[in-house]
């Protein structure tokens, strides 16, 4: 399932921070953007209905926790994007990344590291 650019906010709000009210959710996003308490509250309602979120109701209040986890949302964002705008190749992702955005020293040794482990492995299952 692919979340829209206002549930990766609140999922964003909720991998940092761990279960939340709404309130608490609300109070992060209206850091960085104008948004409505209704409009932060009717998104986590639908997230929950989407199964994105679950919902533990107390007295008075509900606690959110997300039900996807991040890494796991970024993979099938980025297998989503690679296959839609790049259709399918990686490669082609790659070096339009490494094109556009300039690497630091540290970002380009972690992708040789990567290509390595990647390398080895490949050359193993031969």
């Amino acid at each position: 399932m692919k979340p829209t650019d206002a549930e990766l906010e609140i999922l964003h709000v909720l991998w940092a921070n761990g279960p939340s009210t709404v309130r608490q959710v609300h109070e992060k996003l209206s850091q960085s953007r104008d948004i409505g308490y209704t409009t932060a509250l009717k998104l986590m309602q639908i997230m929950h209905e989407k199964g994105l979120l679950s919902r533990e109701e107390d007295a008075r209040s509900h606690t959110y926790t997300a039900l996807v986890s991040e890494e796991d949302t970024q993979r099938n964002l980025v297998d989503r994007f690679v296959e839609t705008a790049f259709r399918g190749s990686a490669s082609k992702l790659v070096m339009q990344v490494l094109g556009q955005h300039k690497a630091s020293r540290k970002e380009l040794d972690e992708i040789k590291a990567l290509l390595n482990n990647l390398n080895r492995d490949a050359n193993n299952q031969d």
